[in-house]
Formats: structure tokens, sequence, C-alpha cells
């Protein structure tokens, strides 16, 4: 009986996996032959792509079998995301390669030497790095990987062979793996048995905050310049391990458009970007608009998107002597969807995705000498017209900027030095510990200016994202340009500042505010129960000068005797890179330790509002300032169930950037009661609209009267595009004794700016503590009439409510995780909310 079950059991599996097997045909050249013991998606997932959403677990699943099964395929885990997914690699070439993949990747290094090497590109094989799904809910991209994996693992025939001669494929099969993860579970739970295409199903509306984004809440095609994230880190070593002449970015657009690839809008190409490598992008979409043709998919090109910003992944290689290529396909976001083109099923999406990986790889062979050209001439040019001179930055008095700046610096393989001895360039002083050097003459040099140069002129004023990304201003560095220094030796990361406490106070610690970390230190100290003070005023001690939001941790009458606070101290400040300077006496000059003006610093109880109305970008980054980087617990208070939280838990409450009404009406009455209780409320860009409605806060808003004279039809959007500032950089200035800008040692500050919100200043002085300067723009495009308001407004303000306070920032003080030159607003705003 056991027998015929297991033999009927079999013929049931194995009728479904041919009729499933014979689907895999609809994605498949037919001109090459197959190796049958190459397992196929639907011998191990049991679906065909495009029947399903694949999970990362099964991506992983099958590119391991397939590695398994073909010594074509190498795999590779290059670490895991903050969910614990891992960061699959396929290199893929013919076994031959295979056996000299170290020796090959060495030969490649001419391509990035001082010469032109033409003599040795045919011993040189191309390098195409191809990516899918940076975007967890644009899964065509993900899908399609399977089916290319699998094809050049079982292709059989001259044309495989001498492409995987000729070729190393970098396979990275789930650029998101935690994004993908969440929106395949979202779609194939919410999928009917009999697949329907109303646009209106629940399938097709993700809950927030979606599966674009990562564990935080971040869109990693915006990292890879800032390389914050462990997804991106793992990516960035990869392109600079292998320097690959193509690397392709798999999107999805609109349901009811169609397909792109590039060009994007030639005047909305970065000027640092060579025109050949247009040149060679436009060849290269011949390739593509062929095979589109072949399987009659409608496509465009030069009508969209850019190649300006350089943290996304199809511009980025452009700036690296490489080839970066977007498609852009029409998502289905689900099983199949009413679209104006008809019904989109999933598996088209999956097969146009495919269908220009092939034609890539095609392009790559067939332009081989063009492209490793235009590698050669990339660095050649950048050495040939590298200036000579330095670029030198640091911040004495908050160091960890200094090497945080450098790790990202380093991750892109440009060089460091360290200086020999203390200099001043023009009026700045730089010392040996606390700053380092870029010499302008060095194969990244182009790569340098990209990510320094602050750029106030534009031939377009349409961005598809950010117009200035300058890592200055980001970092809150000081930084200056030299034509002589006297240097020390090479940085290797492992050479930096590192405070000691050397001195043990039974009396009181004073600990610096200016340091990045101080917040972390600060939060692990309460974590003890130790009572901790901060400085409203200067003071010093013999040659030790104590700035405004100076940190005191009095030794007597604490949880923990004098001997054990010198140990965790002494611990802490090594561990986090905090100043902490031993006291003896309290008869300080300037406020006294025991002054009024040092006041009770109490450990905040952080709440952070999310779900839906909420900017999942803005959100997510507050998440991981504090959680990731400052270690500072913060509970997330979805709004679903915001009406049924207990505010009192919290002494302070974040908003995000929200749309419409964040909370009802009973929600609204339940923020009231609690901060007029003593509750701090927080709120961000778009919320403070909110706040000023509610009449939270009593704010006056300046608006630019709109003038469309002599505009077409046909310029609307370019007119309206141009009255956003999608990114831009910009100067304020800066009161310092004011509790907002505590730990700031400068009387200037760069702030990243992404709203048309300008407040006006209020009539006393005093109450505005950050205002933007006469001639605040530092870097990036904002229209004349925008310049205007915003010149003299005021980005931050704060008004008492009842026994509490809300704070309003019109800025993203802390964007996408790398803007650290400012993040200290939002930290001060929370320390320091009562001495407002």
């Amino acid at each position: 009986m056991k027998s015929v079950f297991c033999i009927g059991l079999a013929f049931i599996l194995s009728q479904f996996s041919f009729a499933q097997d014979h689907q895999l045909d609809y994605f498949l050249p037919t001109t090459v032959s197959y190796n049958s013991e190459i397992p196929k998606p639907s011998e191990v997932l049991g679906f065909v792509p495009g029947d399903w959403h694949a999970s990362h677990d099964q991506v992983v699943q099958y590119v391991y079998a397939l590695a398994e099964a073909s010594p074509r395929i190498k795999i590779e885990n290059r670490g895991f995301t903050y969910e614990k997914r891992p960061l699959i690699l396929l290199t893929v070439t013919s076994t031959e390669n295979h056996k000299q993949l170290e020796n090959l990747k060495a030969k490649r290094d001419v391509l990035i030497d001082n010469a032109l090497n033409n003599a040795n590109f045919e011993e040189l094989p191309i390098v195409v790095n191809q990516g899918f799904s940076v975007h967890g809910n644009e899964p065509s991209g993900v899908n399609s990987a399977l089916i290319l994996a699998y094809y050049l693992a079982a292709a059989e025939g001259e044309d495989i062979e001498r492409l995987l001669d000729e070729t190393i494929i970098l396979l990275d099969p789930s650029f998101n793996p935690d994004g993908i993860q969440r929106f395949a579970h979202w779609t194939n739970s919410n999928r009917s048995l009999h697949v329907n295409p109303d646009p209106q199903d629940r399938e097709f509306d993700e809950t927030w905050p979606g599966g674009r984004t990562n564990h935080y809440w971040f869109d990693l095609n915006r990292d890879w310049l800032p390389v914050q994230l462990p997804e991106s880190q793992a990516r960035i070593a990869t392109f600079y391990e292998w320097r690959p002449n193509v690397l392709t970015d798999h999107h999805e657009m609109g349901s009811n458009s169609t397909f792109f690839f590039q060009p994007g809008i030639p005047q909305r190409t970065n000027p640092l970007t060579p025109q050949l490598n247009q040149d060679l992008t436009a060849k290269i979409g011949e390739f593509h608009a062929e095979a589109l043709d072949s399987i009659g998919s409608l496509y465009y090109s030069k009508e969209s998107f850019d190649d300006f910003y350089y943290g996304k992944g199809s511009t980025f290689p452009d700036i690296n002597g490489s080839i970066g290529i977007l498609f852009e396909q029409a998502s289905s976001r689900g099983s199949a969807q009413e679209t104006d083109n008809g019904i989109l099923e999933f598996k088209f999406t999956i097969k146009n995705q495919f269908t220009t990986a092939l034609s890539t790889l095609k392009a790559a062979v067939n332009l081989k000498p063009e492209l490793l050209k235009l590698q050669d001439q990339f660095y050649y040019n950048a050495f040939k017209n590298a200036e000579k001179g330095y670029y030198i930055f640091g911040k004495e008095k908050n160091p960890f900027l200094t090497e945080e700046l450098a790790k990202v610096l380093q991750q892109h393989q440009i060089k460091l030095q360290h200086l020999a001895s203390p200099v001043e360039v023009n009026g700045t002083k730089f010392t040996p510990e606390t700053s380092l050097v870029i010499p302008k003459q060095q194969a990244q040099q182009r790569l340098v200016k990209a990510m320094f140069n602050s750029r106030t002129s534009f031939k377009d004023s349409i961005f598809y994202d950010v117009s200035a990304w300058d890592f200055k201003h980001a970092f809150g560095v000081d930084f200056e340009e030299t034509k002589k220094l006297d240097l020390g030796k090479n940085f290797e990361g492992n050479q930096f500042y590192q405070p000691k406490l050397t001195d043990k106070s039974t009396y009181a610690y004073a600990i610096r505010w200016s340091d990045f970390n101080a917040p972390k230190l600060i939060n692990k100290l309460q974590d003890k129960n130790l009572r901790l003070k901060v400085a409203k005023k200067p003071f010093s001690s013999g040659q030790d000068k104590f700035d405004y939001g100076t940190i005191l941790l009095p030794v007597a009458n604490q949880k923990l005797n004098a001997q054990e606070i010198y140990k965790l101290v002494s611990k802490l400040s090594q561990t986090y890179k905090v100043k902490v300077s031993a006291l003896n006496t309290g008869l300080t000059q300037g406020i006294n330790l025991g002054s009024p003006n040092m006041a009770h610093l109490k450990q905040p109880k952080i709440a952070l509002i999310v779900g839906e109305g909420i900017s999942p970008y803005d959100a997510g980054e507050i998440w991981h300032l504090l959680d990731a980087r400052l270690e500072i617990p913060v509970t997330k208070l979805d709004t679903k169930n915001f009406n049924r939280t207990d505010l009192s838990r919290y002494t302070h409450l974040i908003l995000p950037s929200s749309y419409g009404n964040p909370v009802n009406v009973k929600g609204l009455k339940q923020i009231k009661t609690w901060v007029r209780s003593g509750g701090t409320l927080i709120g961000y860009r778009n919320s403070v609209k909110w706040l000023n409605r509610s009449k939270l806060i009593d704010l006056e808003f300046l608006n630019d009267s709109i003038n469309a004279k002599n505009i077409s039809y046909d310029e609307r959007s370019s007119f309206y595009g141009a009255k956003q500032i999608g990114g831009a950089i910009f100067e304020a200035k800066i009161d310092r004794t004011h509790p907002i800008n505590y730990g700031f040692n400068t009387q200037k500050i760069a702030l990243f700016r992404n709203t048309e919100l300008f407040i006006k200043p209020d009539a006393l002085s005093f109450n505005n503590p950050i205002q933007y300067t006469k001639m605040p723009l530092l870097s990036g495009y904002i229209n004349d009439e925008n310049l205007d308001l915003l010149k003299e407004s005021v980005p931050f303000q704060t008004s008492g409510f009842g026994r509490g306070q809300v704070i309003a920032f019109t800025d993203n003080t802390n964007f996408r995780a790398f803007w650290l030159g400012s993040m200290k607003l939002l930290i001060n705003s929370i320390y320091f909310s009562e001495e407002m």
C-alpha cells in the first residue's frame, strides 16, 4: 500500500514539475540547448518564477543548488543584513577562468593605473555586475535573476561559451534581502488562487512601510556614495574588488508605464561624467532595443530619469570609469494587474528584465574593447588632469566625525594620509591627532571632486534626486585646500584619535558634549542610575576649558563608589571615543560646579510615531540614529493604535514628516493633554504644518506667489518641478548659548533641506537660535523665488505648551544616516528640552 502511494505521489509531482518546467520556456531563448543536470527553479522551489513571488530565503536556496550543480558558478556570502539575511554574490564565468580568478583580477589593475594600455585589452576579461531589486517591492528584478542564473549555468553552445570565456559576471540576485522578503510575504499571502487583476485588490496595497526599503526603512538606492548600511558596504566592496565595466540596476516603475533603459535625460547628466560614458550607454541601449523588439515589448529611453546623483546604483559607476545602466519595468505589483496597456502579468515583467539582462551581456562582449578603453582612459585622464595639492579635513573637538568620514572614503579606495605636524590653513587649525589629508593626485580624484564639490549652477532645474551632497558639509568637518603640507604616513584606518582618561577623581568628571558619541556614553551612565548635570554656561579648570553643554558627573552620593565610577567612565570614554576630564575641585573659573547653571539632566524616555501617514524614510532615519548609532532605546508607536497608547510612559514624542493628519481628533487631544503635563513633542518637515494647524505652536509661514506667465501647457511640469527644493545645502548662523546648539563649536552650520517650508523669524532675536544667513546657498539648486524666501528665515522654533514643549524643524537633520554634522540638533532637542 505504501509503495503504491509513493508511486502515485511521484507521478503527481512529476506531472506538476513537467507543467511548471514547460512554462520556463516562456522566458528562455530557444536558440540554445540546456544541460539537464542543472536544476530548474521549479525542481527546487516548486514553482516557476512568475507564478509566485520568490522570497529571499527561496532565492538563496535556489542559487546554492545551482552553485552545487554548476562549475560555472562560485557563490559567496559577503555578510548579513540587519535582519541577518545573507548578502549573496554569484561569480559566473568559464571553468577555465575560475581557475585563475585572482590572476585575472590582478591583470585588470592596468586599467586603473596612470598609463594607456590598449595593447593589453585582448587578454583582459570584461566584468559585468548585474544587480536586482534594490527596492524590495520591485520584484521582477530578483525573480528574473533566478532565470538568468539558470540560463548562465545550463545554457550550452558557442555563444554561451564565448560569453563565459570573455566575461566575468558578478550576479547579485537581491540587493535588498529584507525588503524582498517583506514584499514577497505580503503579495503571496494576499494572492488569490484564481488571479484577480483588479487594481483595488488588497494584493496591490501593501501595509506601511511597504517592501521598498531595508530594515531601518532606508532607500538602499541612495546609499552607494554614503555607504552607511551593511547591504551597501557589501556591494561597494565587490565593486572595488573587480571594478566592473558595466553595472546594471533593475527597477520597476508605475504600472501604466512600459520599459525604460538609459541613457536618461541628457541635460541632467552630472558634468563630471565623461561624454564617452554616455555615448557607450547609448550604444548598449541599441542592444536592449533589438532584444525588446524581438519579443514585442514597448520601451523608451532618454525621456525620464537622470544621471546626476552619484549615490544611485545606475550613476555611481559613471564616476568610477564604468557604465551604470538603469532599467525600469512597469510593475504588476502582484500576479497580474489591469493597466492602460492591458493586463500586465508578473511573468511578463520578469521576461523583460531577463531579456535586457541578456542584451547587456551581449553588448558587453561585442563592445568589450570600447568599454575597457573607457575605463583605461578614465583613470589615465584622472591622473593626467589632477591638480597638485591637498584637501585637509578634521574636527578638533569632535574627531569622531573625521574618523567616520575617513571610513567612507576608505571604502571608496580614496588614499588618505596623516599630518606630520599641526598646521593652519586659511585660518583653520588642524592637528595630526584629529585631521587627515586627501592628496589630489590619485586614481580616485574625480570621485573625490564629486564628493566634495559645491555646485550652484546647473543646466537643468529638475532633479530625480538631490542636487547636492557635499560630504564636508554632511559630516560637519573643517575642510580646506592647500598646495603644500608636511605629510606623515598613510592612513590605514587603525591609527586615529583615542582619548584616555588617566586621572581618577573623587570629586567630578566633565564629559565633552561636542563629541558625537557623548549621548551614547551619557545613556550608559544613566542606565547605571548615575546623576548627571549639564552646564548652561562655560567654565574652566586650570588649562582646561569647558563649553556650553558640558556634562558633569559628580562622584559623591552616587549608586557606584569612586573606583567603580572611574573604571566605568574610563572604559566608556575609550570605547566611544569621548573626551572625559577629571575635576578635583568645584571652585572653577566661570560658573562653579554647584552653580544653579548646572541643571539636572533627566534620562529621556523616547517614543517615535510611525505607521500610515508617516514618511518611512524620515522615521527610519530617526530610528536608526537612536537605536543603531547611539544605542538609545526608542519605542515605535503605530498610528493605527495611537489612541490606545499610554503616553505618560514617555518624556519625548517624535513626529517625523507626515502627510495630512498623522493622528485623529482623539489622538490630537491625547497629545495636547500629554504636552500640557510636561511632555516634549518634536515635529519634522511636513508635520510642522500640522503642529501649526493644530495650534500646538504658533508659526507664520512665508509663501511664494506663483507667477506662471508665458508658461506653455507642455512646460507646466518643468515649471512646478523647478520650484521644488529636491535636496540642497544651506548655511545658517547659530546662537551657541541656546541649548539646541550645545556641542557645536562654530558660529555657522550647514543644513540639508528638501522642503519648501519657510518660517518667519520671531521678533525677539533670542528666539531664533538657528537662522539662515543673508546668502545661505552653499551647494545645490534652488530657484530665485524660494531663495528670497529662505534668506534669514528660521528652520527651528520652539514654544512652551502648558508645562511642556513643542519643537519644530523644517529641515531633515538626520538625512540618509550620513548627515552627521546636524544630527546633534535632534539629540539636543531631546536631552535639553527642559532648558529651552
